[in-house]
């Protein structure tokens, strides 16, 4: 079963028990998608990855924002969208895996100053693609370059 064809038929559960958290982040994934889909026509697994990858993105940078603000009532309310949004992600990766794979394509990359960190991004996001968040991936690959 697709990711599209999983998000359908949970919206129609979601409608069913009333749970307006989850029909409403359902129904806002969906209008993205559709927006892709006119644009694109037909879409694979991988773009709506991506585009759940971007959701999710906001999402976080908007808890971050409302916390900020003191708004508590606005972030739960992200949280929920953000958890919805996550169930349809693969499994993140752990802080050990995504040090390894950064190490890895470090080594493929040959790069060995933050000069490089551009290189190393290039050759890591695709393999990431959904499985982490790309500011922790910066943060993760600055680390590494700065202290070897």
């Amino acid at each position: 079963m697709s990711i599209l064809e999983r998000i359908d038929g949970d919206l129609k559960v979601a409608m069913k028990s009333s749970d307006k958290v989850s029909v409403s982040t359902l129904r806002m994934v969906k209008a993205s998608l559709k927006n892709l889909e006119i644009e694109k026509g037909e879409l694979s697994d991988d773009d709506v990855i991506g585009v759940l990858s971007t959701l999710a993105k906001q999402r976080r940078e908007s808890i971050a924002e409302f916390d900020k603000g003191g708004r508590r009532d606005l972030a739960d309310q992200e949280r929920g969208e953000l958890a919805v949004i996550l169930s349809y992600l693969p499994e993140q990766l752990s802080e050990e895996e995504l040090a390894d794979l950064v190490r890895e394509a470090v080594r493929e990359t040959g790069a060995t100053s933050l000069k490089d960190m551009g290189r190393v991004m290039q050759s890591l996001m695709p393999r990431l693609k959904g499985r982490a968040d790309g500011r922790l991936v910066s943060q993760k690959v600055k680390e590494l370059l700065s202290t070897g």
